[in-house]
């Protein structure tokens, strides 16, 4: 039924894959600042206190990805999707109703994060690399158009939701808008074109058979199980650059808004400042998409990492010492770094291991690289509890990230010569 509809169906897929990582991603890391002032001046929660859940939450993740690796890799993306809809919509509205801080670590940091990796980016991407080859890049770095998205409009909503009515009611405005933006998402996805009689990049059987698509033939055969991934440096080398790279981005996303109102800027303006980033983030993602399908992604990945790297150095810099053009260019420029971050991350997964069981070895990687960034807020959090700003907490992190481009720019992409599987099974 689907090969009679005029557009490949794969780009249906793009737009619910860009709907899912909007309100998946959004919820878990872009509202949350705002809240951070209002409820710990409520409860007398310690800044670690509150960022605590995050950080819980990201172990949370990575084990529910796991979990459900092998299961996109079986059945497909959509019965993750649904159920993962329903538990993050009822945690994200139950948080409106919390009284302790053991409820805020229960629903925020377990519930909601179980929820929402059913949702984001380990789900759709997997899901996406299954459907493109050849235009992989394109395909994730316009999905993952939605992350940048949320960046731009949910800080400046949830701060005025907040500030209009109340912390409260903001959750559960948030909680009703991830049930009705994703549901109809989720019922779009498919698990892999093979199922229904199309091949990846939309190529007829006429352009197979002129080998048009015989590198993702390719692809699919010589792809790695769990267990061979596993063995190779290659695996633990992107799962430790690319934590370091998500755990800047993480800490930024959490802390900029404490960052900045601390030196003296409007929560509005602090707010913004991750929107401001997120703009570029947006707009460059398809420029990300294209140079990705025609040069190394591990060089581009490294040219990411080092300017996220630089730019954080930079903006401790120009806070500190007031210079607000400065620092507002130097979000734009981070920005550009950002855009390129989950594009390249999953073309480089499923460039070097494979797409057949991408969801397995993806899944695996989860618990490794979750480790690392759950390390980042907790810590940025206690450094200022404990000296009062976040300065040495954020070049620390800026290093990290430009160590991550060393270790991507030495990642050797060749796959090792495996037999030859039928690609029907």
């Amino acid at each position: 039924m689907l090969q009679r509809i005029p557009v490949f169906y794969g780009y249906w897929i793009v737009v619910a894959a860009f709907v899912a990582q909007f309100v998946s991603v959004g919820l878990q890391n872009y509202v949350v600042g705002p809240f951070l002032v209002p409820m710990t001046e409520e409860f007398g929660w310690t800044r670690a206190e509150f960022t605590s859940s995050r950080s819980v939450g990201q172990m949370v993740a990575a084990f529910t990805g796991f979990a459900i690796g092998a299961g996109i890799d079986r059945y497909g993306g959509r019965p993750f999707i649904l159920v993962g809809t329903v538990i993050l919509s009822v945690s994200v509205f139950s948080l409106g109703r919390i009284e302790t801080l053991s409820q805020w670590i229960l629903i925020n940091g377990i519930m909601l994060t179980a929820g929402a990796p059913m949702i984001g980016n380990l789900v759709v991407n997997v899901t996406l690399s299954k459907w493109f080859v050849l235009q992989r890049g394109r395909a994730v770095a316009l999905a993952a158009m939605g992350v940048s998205l949320g960046g731009i409009l949910l800080p400046p909503l949830t701060t005025g939701l907040v500030e209009l009515f109340g912390w409260r009611a903001a959750w559960q405005v948030l909680g009703v808008m991830a049930a009705v933006l994703t549901l109809p998402a989720a019922l779009v996805i498919r698990r892999r074109p093979e199922d229904y009689a199309m091949n990846p990049d939309g190529h007829s059987a006429e352009q197979l058979a002129a080998g048009l698509g015989a590198e993702a033939t390719m692809d699919f055969n010589r792809s790695l199980t769990r267990a061979q991934a596993m063995r190779t440096g290659r695996f633990y080398v992107l799962v430790f650059a690319f934590g370091l790279f998500q755990m800047s981005i993480v800490v930024m996303l959490l802390q900029t808004v404490p960052f900045m109102t601390d030196a003296g800027y409007s929560s509005l303006v602090a707010a913004s400042m991750i929107s401001l980033a997120s703009i570029p983030a947006f707009i460059s993602k398809p420029f990300w998409g294209y140079f990705i399908d025609r040069y190394s992604a591990r060089r581009l990945a490294a040219l990411g990492a080092l300017i996220t790297g630089f730019s954080l150095i930079v903006i401790v810099i120009g806070v500190r010492g007031g210079h607000s053009t400065l620092v507002y260019a130097t979000f734009l420029f981070m920005g550009i770094g950002w855009g390129g971050l989950i594009p390249l991350q999953e073309v480089i997964w499923a460039s070097v291991f494979g797409r057949r069981y991408l969801g397995s070895v993806r899944s695996t990687a989860l618990p490794f690289t979750f480790a690392l960034t759950a390390l980042g807020p907790v810590l940025a959090a206690a450094h200022y509890d404990r000296v009062g700003n976040y300065d040495q907490a954020f070049i620390t992190l800026a290093l990290g990230t430009i160590m991550a481009a060393g270790m991507l720019l030495v990642l050797s992409e060749k796959r090792p010569e495996l037999p030859l599987r039928d690609p029907g099974s």
